[in-house]
């Protein structure tokens, strides 16, 4: 940006690689490998790369050898990546590193060689194949723990202690119980374990997309971004918060972090927010919750989507369709209660020519969007993710050395493509070790029917009433997200909540969407909200009270959920049956748009506090209990709403002027 701008390198007063060691879990663990073992780390990252490049292009391999192969990859780079311990060496791998990276190649390159002798031999294994089960249950656990966290190993271990101690337990979640062999034959050498449905979604969807999203990165999207958001909203009252809301926004739609997210926006953003009025802490809650959202934001949303298409049978285009509406809504949502807090304030815009131009920026570097607009073109014309990843990578790539020649510059070459590609595949690492882990969770419930019994407990409980049903599941979407990485919290609900809500006649989209939504949120909830306290540490604000004002900036959106789970048109969905899903045109979602939008308004001017003036008590009370009533849109509930804001609206607009005029006469 220029130097007239109030957004200059200046006003960065820390580092983005700092705040990512100290916030984002990925990075605050990772050695930083020097010498011969940081030069062999980066080819082995470029090699991963390459590998998931070619066969994204050229065809992947039989699914065991894919996985298998990615694994391999993957593990090897977690454990010259990750210590064992946090006193763990951050500067060079252990002896035991070593072993567990031999181990590692031994263990998952078998199933590589032998995947065919292996599929023959079905259940018959060998003291060799137990040996490797048992080994690769154990390596897998470890590398979770090490790159992810402790509590998704410890999650796997209790599901797998179930399948073995079932018959010694009470009531509907007692069964018959599995050796120890039929256990960890299933979890090593069928496809329903280590190597699962997650695992293989990580070596080719998810995969991809992250190194799309490094590429874009070092091609400078993210700092188009910020000025394009700043451009655009700027000049409102709520500037250079609603800046943060528009950026992360856009930054989220290619970024699947919520913490990577907070940190590459809110390095510019929460500084000017700070600068222009707002306290540290609410600074701080609007990147974080902003930032949070990515994960739902199409066109690439978070890893989680990926595995939603596996799941469900569903092609992510169509996902990407019906996840649109409830995306923009969580932003306006966000948007509102920044809106709102800018009003209490009595906060200004800044001046038009502070501001870039947005035409200007457009024709200087508008070209940097397009490989985002190529990946949805493919996408429409029925080409799969994979495919059209690796085409939008290919573009981007064109497009970067093409600008790069126009200007003259240096600011793409072979250190920023070989960058990229060490990036993607080091970026990839935790989804890779959280996919592979919870395979063995989701491979215990395919052993032993779980997912139906956690369902019909669910049911049972909330008694039938399908309010307290998604009331329960968001309570454990929200519990399980504080512990476990988006992906991992999606897979254990999608085997587990997601039939207790069909069983209701919630719809197969919506259900799945209804807990992902909820998990994405954890990443601001405390105690564990990772997102927050990255927002927190920028502004300097305290943690707990970022994330709890992070909550209440976000609470908004929460009733977005609710209405998609009763009524699918906000979603666009008219039914789904195996796989295929029927859409709905858009003006039928129109009613059931203006009811969210209404709720939203509803519940943001009730927990501020505020909607054109201070609300007294019982405006707050009418309000919030109109927001309650639109959670099952409907003629009587939608009418209610409308009375109500609309009623206070100019109840507060009276009480204003007539407190403005009588200032005026005391004046005079």
């Amino acid at each position: 940006m220029s130097d007239k701008h109030l957004i200059t390198e200046s006003d960065v007063a820390m580092d983005v690689d700092k705040l990512l060691e100290e916030y984002d879990m990925d990075a605050s663990k990772s050695r930083k490998l020097t010498g011969l073992i940081g030069k062999i780390t980066t080819y082995i990252a470029i090699a991963m790369s390459v590998f998931q490049l070619y066969t994204a292009g050229f065809g992947t391999l039989l699914s065991v050898k894919q996985r298998s192969l990615h694994i391999i990859f993957a593990f090897t780079l977690g454990f010259l990546l990750f210590p064992a311990t946090k006193k763990g060496n951050k500067t060079k791998a252990s002896i035991l590193d070593y072993v567990f990276i031999i181990l590692n190649i031994i263990i998952f390159g078998y199933l590589f060689i032998f995947a065919k002798e292996i599929a023959l031999k079905g259940v018959n294994m060998s003291s060799v194949d137990i040996l490797f089960g048992g080994l690769a249950i154990l390596l897998t656990l470890e590398i979770t723990r090490r790159a992810v966290g402790p509590e998704l190993p410890i999650v796997a271990i209790l599901f797998i202690l179930y399948a073995r101690f079932g018959p010694y337990l009470p009531g509907v979640l007692g069964h018959r119980g599995f050796s120890w062999e039929r256990i960890i034959s299933h979890m090593y050498l069928t496809l329903e374990g280590i190597l699962g449905i997650p695992i293989g979604v990580s070596a080719t969807f998810v995969f991809m997309f992250i190194l799309f999203g490094a590429f874009l990165d070092k091609t400078g999207v993210g700092k188009f971004f910020i000025d394009l958001a700043y451009s655009l909203t700027g000049h409102l009252k709520s500037g250079p918060a609603m800046t943060a809301v528009v950026a992360s926004g856009f930054m989220g739609s290619i970024s699947g972090s919520s913490v990577a997210n907070t940190v590459t926006t809110g390095a510019f953003t929460i500084p000017l927010m700070k600068k222009t009025g707002y306290k540290a802490h609410f600074a701080g809650a609007v990147e974080a919750a902003a930032s949070t959202g990515g994960q739902i934001m199409p066109p690439v949303m978070g890893a989680a989507a990926f595995i939603m298409a596996e799941f469900t049978g569903i092609p992510y285009i169509k996902i990407i369709v019906a996840a649109a509406i409830p995306a923009m809504l969580y932003y306006f949502a966000v948007g509102t209660m920044v809106h709102l807090e800018a009003s209490k304030l009595g906060l200004k815009g800044l001046p038009k020519d502070k501001l870039p131009k947005i035409s200007k920026l457009m024709l200087s570097q508008g070209y940097l969007l397009i490989p985002l607009f190529i990946i949805v073109v493919f996408l429409v014309m029925g080409y799969t993710p994979l495919l059209s990843a690796f085409y939008a990578i290919g573009i981007s790539i064109i497009i970067a050395i093409a600008a790069t020649l126009i200007k003259g510059d240096k600011s793409f070459g072979v250190n920023e493509f070989l960058g990229a590609l060490e990036q993607g595949a080091k970026g990839s690492v935790g989804v890779a070790c959280a996919c592979a882990c919870a395979g063995i969770i989701v491979g215990i419930v395919t052993l032993t029917g779980l997912g139906l019994r956690i369902a019909e407990l669910i049911v049972t409980l909330a008694q039938g009433k399908l309010l307290l049903t998604l009331f329960f599941t968001m309570i454990a979407s929200i519990i399980l997200g504080m512990g476990l990485p988006t992906t991992a919290k999606y897979i254990v609900l999608a085997t587990m909540a997601v039939p207790a809500l069909i069983k209701l006649d919630v719809n197969l989209m919506s259900a799945h969407l209804f807990i992902l939504y909820f998990g994405v949120v954890a990443d601001i909830t405390p105690p564990v909200a990772l997102a927050s306290y990255a927002g927190a540490g920028i502004a300097g604000a305290n943690a707990m009270k970022t994330g709890f004002q992070a909550v209440k900036i976000a609470l908004a959106a929460f009733i977005v959920p609710y209405i998609f789970a009763y009524d699918s048109s906000l979603i666009l969905v008219k039914e789904v049956v195996d796989g295929t899903v029927t859409f709905m045109p858009f003006i039928s979602a129109i009613p059931v748009i203006l009811s969210a939008i209404i709720g939203i308004v509803c519940l943001a001017s009730a927990v501020e506090g505020y909607l054109t003036d201070t609300c007294k008590l019982y405006e707050r009370v009418l309000l919030f209990a109109a927001a309650l009533s639109l959670l099952k849109p409907g003629l009587l509930s939608d009418t209610f709403g409308i009375v109500v804001l609309a009623s206070i609206y100019f109840m507060q607009k009276s009480r204003l002027k007539i407190n403005k005029s009588d200032t005026s006469s005391a004046n005079y």
